[in-house]
């Protein structure tokens, strides 16, 4: 668009005149030349506002300029857009109507004057017939502004104010009247500043409303008043809502513009002239006059933002500029034919424009269309044709201005990041009548659009004749003149500036280049990589015109070198380029790149070049290369194909470890035919796996491939084992050196590597095998070497389903399989036993293990191994490795989690045995884990090839013990007491006696039934219960009746024994009364019982209780029996087991049971109980049947009642109740030892009759009866 005059496609927003916020106009409104001694200066009296806070609100309003905005609408976030220009005190406006020129004689009488931009002015450059041009555009765009807004500041000093505000009415009414009496229709807008809060504004309202009504000012769209002691935010809210009610008068300033030029078009009638033109010309048509009509219409449409409005008044025009009336009536060789023309083009334009407004982009690009082809109607009917270079110059021009349009109006379905390439049609349009190309595509299609029209007008300019490119000469002016009129020259130079015989004329390329430079931007940005190269190698064809070869070479390396083309077979592309890279690389000495480009232009699937040498070892030939180096070239078939393919087979599938396997690798040449052999100096073959890698070398004066003219040629190639150097092998791929210099492996073998085109290598070779494993040809490497350069090519072999094939000396060939290049390696059967031995049935959790492995050695020859080791399971056990049973430390391996590696286990002789010892540690948990073992050994008959041996051993640890517990209560004898003096701790400094525990002690009675999970007998030594850890001040100790301690007892498998601890928790304060807790465990001291009946090593299993109180602070009530024989009876466990006997001297007494009720009471209240005794068919009592009971505070009471059975040998249930008295609540009576409870009370047991209790009865009852 820069080809049209600025001011035509400009974007119309309102001109907004700031005045008064700044003494230096930086940015005052622009004069016109010859119009400013004419102008109209509006000026005001005020002066300028430079306070801190004016400076911040022309910078905001600065901010706000849309000039630079997209041609679009926007989110909306403001409501208005104008065009700001800042001005001091004063403003020049154009002259409203003309003068007359000097030259020119007024009319008789009075003469009617018109304005200076009209075509009724003789002084107008549109005089007298022109249409209409840009300074009428830039008059509204820079000249006039919409509004003018003008700012005060409000002074705060009574005794001034009256003053101040009086010149302030007198100045703004001056401007009023200013700008009436200008003609023009200008708004004037004041903003009133002042240094209050809008909180204090309440003192100023009467001044203000003096302002308003000596002004006659609307206060909501003309006067406004701004406080500015506001924050930043709030300063500029207020701003915008001053510019929007602003905007909305500079929308009524246009609308009356607007009904001003539809009156005067109402009318019909054509205005005469300031000055009659003469016989030779004539005035402005009706029709141009409507034309002038309609687009001054779309134009302040558009100002208004009003698009819809702006594209009827513009396609109004349109169609009156291309009818027979006004451009079918210029002639073509009439300058004002093209001012027409370019009209149209501007109309075009503008209406693309208010299109890409709406959002209407199928619309826009088929108008584009009906512009292109009416121009191209109009040419062919009243003009000079289509073909011609002026032709293709518009059709450019006009292309360009549609990707610019496009860039413009930034849509954001357009936009790079959101990967789309085109906009969707309009809703209202049926996606399946469209075209392809009436979608709207973004701007590198149009961009490359206009550069192949380019082409054209190239070719077009490059066919005009040399009579026509002669420069004109003052004798032949006519001639040339009419020679020019078969040329169409809209917007573009003549014939012999177009194309000069001499000179250099239209840089044709370059502008191609510019274009195709924005369209490869374009297509990159949106990763179209295709198109981007394509148009990559198009700026390149341009770039060869010009000569620029570093250019070229810059633009093409990276896509030679990683281009897409190749894989999907397109080699006319490849072909192209490669060969227009080559010349730019030839030109700048680049070595490396001439050599590549021509090892992969000799594939004869390419077009053959005329007259061209095809020789890789003469690809350096020329002045250019001479003084440069020898260069070194390395390539993979990845990036550059060859001329060269490559093939490996393995004669079998499966071959074993030791022994040698059959496999052929083939070169074949596709070069043409009448290129020059290529003798290789080394091929190298790699290998995935436990294969060496071969290498092959070129023999001198082994040429026998080529005595005859056979097409195949095989060959057996023996191989040799090589120590190659990894430095030396790397400084040949790459000019890097290492520290360090390790030594390879390598196969080697020596042949004729020179192939001619169409012929076929086979080299056939026997590849020893020693390790296991799948092994996979992976690539081959081909070298070319000579006095020139040095080519390393390395060619890949996929894994794909080609067939292999085999090649005989017999021109035949033999398929094989898919995939031939791999072979699978079986490992050499191993004859080495490896087993775990002294395996004992059950491993148990915290005790030693120790595990055995033995190798036996049954190969016919002496073996160095070494043994590998894993542990593998959810939970590792730390062990150590000892090949040697002498136990040394020097010889013990410690594992890493979980792996030993590398155990030297020694030579084992044949047929010997040698054992390695694992020695785990004690395990905590039960765990299963699972142990590998491997031992890699070597014969010394063919150290070269490992060979191993496998086996795997479960490791099952399981815990030997299990327990559950029962905590009883029993009571204290020892109860502290309140009143008891010499309990109190004496201030002393003897460590023994700080800290002793005075508080409340309990009793408990810890049940322990322990049953043993062992798959064996095993024997207890030792019982033991441990106090971890009490919690809430309080202090536990834990011991085992000495009476029921058996040592050295032997259990057996699912058995269950039982054992008793008492627990004693005591407080250590008495004011402390919380409950306490006590974190408890049980240890069992266990031996394995070996075969002659020893014991082996103490182990200790240690088994968590849960955490028990030991300590409550509630109330509780035990209950306690005792008997009148010495020793009580035993308590059978259950009711149905009776107890032993009791002892003679108590045959005959009876069984009299004391039953004592205790009540503690550690709390620090006064509680009161209530005992109540209900009779029983099963005993008699002696003893309160009520009472009530007082407990005083850190206090406990007995109650005893003596009890007579009247049953034997069953369990007793005493109907006793114990309520506390105040919450009327029952109390939980606790049984103690030789007691139970269930959910109806308290129990106790009553032995049976013995047998001697029952002779003593019968031998009474016999007495009685004698008697």
């Amino acid at each position: 668009m820069d080809d049209y005059p600025t001011a035509c496609l400009a974007h119309d927003i309102p001109l907004l005149a700031v005045s008064g916020l700044t003494s230096a106009a930086a940015k005052q409104l622009s004069r016109a030349g010859e119009l400013h001694d004419n102008s109209v200066t509006i000026k005001s009296e005020a002066p300028p506002i430079e306070t801190r806070e004016a400076k911040s609100i022309l910078h905001y309003i600065q901010s706000i300029d849309a000039s630079h905005l997209p041609w679009n609408p926007g989110d909306g976030a403001r409501k208005y857009r104008f065009k700001v220009k800042t001005i001091g005190r004063e403003l020049h406006l154009p002259p409203r109507q003309a003068t007359l020129p000097a030259d020119v004689e007024p009319p008789s009488g009075s003469a009617t004057l018109h304005s200076p931009f009209s075509p009724l002015s003789p002084g107008s450059t549109l005089y007298p017939d022109g249409l209409i041009d840009s300074r009428w555009l830039s008059k509204h765009q820079d000249l006039i502004p919409s509004v003018c807004l003008c700012f005060y500041q409000l002074t705060r000093d009574p005794t001034l104010a009256t003053l101040h505000d009086n010149q302030l009415k007198t100045d703004i009414n001056a401007l009023k009247n200013s700008l009436a009496q200008s003609g023009y229709k200008s708004r004037l807008a004041v903003v009133i500043l002042s240094d209050q809060t809008p909180a204090s504004m309440g003192q100023f309202q009467e001044r203000l409303e003096n302002i308003k009504k000596g002004t006659g000012l609307d206060p909501k769209a003309s006067l406004f008043v701004l406080p500015t002691q506001r924050s930043e935010a709030e300063l500029e809210t207020a701003l915008d809502n001053v510019l929007g009610a602003v905007f909305e008068q500079a929308c009524e300033y246009y609308r009356d513009l607007s009904r001003r030029v539809r009156k005067k078009k109402s009318r019909g009638i054509v205005p005469p002239p300031t000055v009659p033109p003469t016989t030779t010309s004539h005035t402005l048509s009706l029709q141009g006059w409507n034309v002038r009509y309609d687009f001054k219409t779309a134009v302040f449409a558009e100002f208004r933002q009003e698009m819809d409005v702006a594209i009827r008044s513009y396609e109004q025009a349109y169609e009156t500029v291309l009818s027979s009336d006004i451009l079918g009536a210029i002639p073509s060789w009439s300058t004002k034919f093209n001012d027409a023309r370019q009209l149209a083009d501007v109309i075009a334009i503008r209406i693309l424009r208010c299109h890409l407004w709406q959002g209407q982009s199928t619309t826009a690009v088929r108008r584009w269309q009906i512009h292109h082809d009416r121009i191209a109607h109009l040419l062919e009917q009243y003009g000079r044709g289509i073909q011609n270079y002026g032709w293709k110059a518009f059709e450019s021009r006009w292309t360009v201005v549609m990707a610019q349009l496009i860039e413009k109006a930034k849509f954001p379905e357009l936009d790079p990041a959101s990967g789309e390439i085109l906009r969707a049609p309009e809703q209202n349009m049926s996606a399946d009548r469209l075209q392809p190309w009436e979608q709207l595509h973004h701007a590198g299609y149009w961009y490359r659009r206009a550069a192949r029209y380019l082409v054209e007008r190239r070719r077009l300019a490059r066919s005009i004749p040399e009579d026509d490119r002669q420069p004109p000469s003052p004798s032949l002016t006519k001639t040339t003149a009419s020679k020019s009129h078969r040329y169409d020259l809209y917007m573009c130079p003549e014939p012999y500036e177009e194309y000069p015989i001499t000179g250099a004329g239209v840089d044709h390329a370059q502008l191609i280049f510019n274009l195709l430079t924005m369209a490869r931007n374009e297509y990159q940005k949106r990763r179209q990589n295709r198109l981007a190269a394509e148009v990559v190698l198009e700026s390149c064809w341009e770039l060869e015109n010009m000569k620029a070869w570093k250019q070229i070479s810059e633009l093409l390396t990276p896509l030679w070198r990683d281009m897409s083309f190749r894989k999907e077979s397109w080699r006319d592309i490849t072909e192209t380029l490669g060969w227009t890279l080559r010349a730019a690389a030839v030109q700048l000495g680049q070595g490396d790149l001439v050599v590549a480009i021509d090892w992969e232009l000799m594939d004869q699937s390419f077009s053959k070049r005329h007259g061209w040498q095809y020789d890789i070892a003469r690809s350096l030939d020329g002045p250019t290369f001479s003084e440069i180096g020898k260069p070194t070239i390395t390539i993979t078939d990845e990036v550059v194909s060859s001329f060269l393919t490559a093939s490996f087979a393995f004669k079998h599938a499966e071959a074993k470890a030791g022994q040698p396997c059959a496999a052929q690798v083939a070169i074949r040449s596709n070069a043409f035919s009448t290129s020059a052999p290529v003798t290789l100096t080394s091929l190298k073959i790699d290998f995935d796996g436990s294969l060496r890698s071969i290498e092959l070398e070129h023999e001198e004066g082994s040429d026998v491939a080529h005595s005859n003219n056979a097409k195949l040629h095989v060959r057996h190639i023996s191989l040799t084992e090589k120590e190659i150097d990894e430095e030396e092998d790397s400084k040949s791929e790459s000019d890097s050196t290492t520290s360090q210099v390790k030594s390879s492996m390598l196969l080697h073998g020596h042949g004729c590597l020179t192939i001619a085109p169409g012929q076929i290598l086979v080299f056939e070779m026997d590849i020893p095998l020693r390790e296991p494993g799948d092994a996979r040809a992976t690539d081959v490497r081909v070298t070319v070497d000579n006095d020139a350069f040095a080519l390393n090519y390395s060619m890949a072999l996929p894994e794909d389903t080609t067939v292999g094939l085999w090649h005989s000396n017999l021109s035949s060939k033999k398929a094989l399989r898919v995939n031939a290049q791999h072979v699978h390696v079986l490992p050499r059967p191993p004859k080495m036993e490896l087993r775990f031995i002294k395996l004992i049935q059950q491993y148990y959790t915290d005790e030693a293990i120790r595990l055995e492995i033995q190798l036996h050695n049954a190969e016919d020859a002496d073996a160095d191994a070494k043994l590998d080791l894993s542990v593998v399971g959810q939970v590792v056990p730390t062990f150590s490795v000892q090949a040697d049973a002498t136990r040394d430390a020097s010889k013990t391996f410690s594992a890493d989690a979980g792996r030993v590696s590398n155990v030297p286990v020694g030579r084992v002789g044949k047929s010997a045995m040698a054992t390695v010892f694992i020695a785990f540690d004690s395990i905590d948990h039960p765990t299963t884990v699972e142990i590998a073992a491997k031992v890699l050994y070597y014969l010394v008959s063919d150290p070269a090839t490992p060979i191993t041996q496998h086996a795997t051993f479960l490791l099952d640890v399981v815990t030997p013990f299990e327990a559950n517990f029962d905590l009883l209560p029993k009571v204290h004898t020892e109860w502290p007491s309140l009143f008891d003096y010499e309990a109190v701790q004496e201030i002393t400094e003897d460590a023994e006696h700080v800290g002793r525990p005075l508080g409340l002690a309990q009793r408990w009675s810890l049940m322990t039934r322990y049953a043993s999970f062992a798959a064996e007998d095993l024997q207890v030594s030792n019982l033991s219960m441990n106090v971890i850890a009490t919690q809430g001040g309080a202090v536990c100790t834990a011991s085992r009746d000495e009476a029921a301690r058996k040592a050295n007892i032997i259990v057996s498998p699912k058995t269950i024994e039982e054992a008793s601890f008492d627990i004693i928790a005591q407080k250590l304060s008495l004011d402390d009364r919380a409950p306490s807790t006590a974190d408890l465990s049980f240890a069992i001291d266990w031996h394995r019982i070996d075969a002659s009946g020893a014991a082996g090593p103490r182990n200790t299993t240690t088994l968590p209780l849960p955490r028990f109180f030991v300590t409550v602070s509630e109330p509780r009530v035990l209950a306690r029996v005792t008997y009148t024989s010495p020793s009580p009876p035993p308590i059978p466990t259950s009711p149905s087991s009776p107890p032993l006997p009791p002892t003679a001297s108590h045959l005959s007494d009876p069984p009299l049971v004391l039953l004592e009720i205790i009540v503690e009471n550690p709390s620090s209240h006064f509680l009161t109980f209530g005992l109540t005794m209900d009779l029983s068919d099963d005993f008699a009592f002696s003893g309160a049947k009520t009472t009530t009971l007082n407990v005083l505070p850190i206090a406990r009471r007995v109650v005893t009642y003596r009890l007579l059975p009247l049953v034997r040998g069953t369990w007793v249930r005493p109907s006793l109740v114990v309520r506390d008295k105040y919450f009327q609540k029952v109390l939980r009576i606790i049984p103690t030892e030789g007691m139970k409870s269930d959910k109806e009370g308290v129990l106790f047991w009553v032995p049976p009759v013995s047998e001697e209790e029952e002779e003593a009865d019968d031998d009474d009852e016999e007495e009685e009866e004698e008697e």
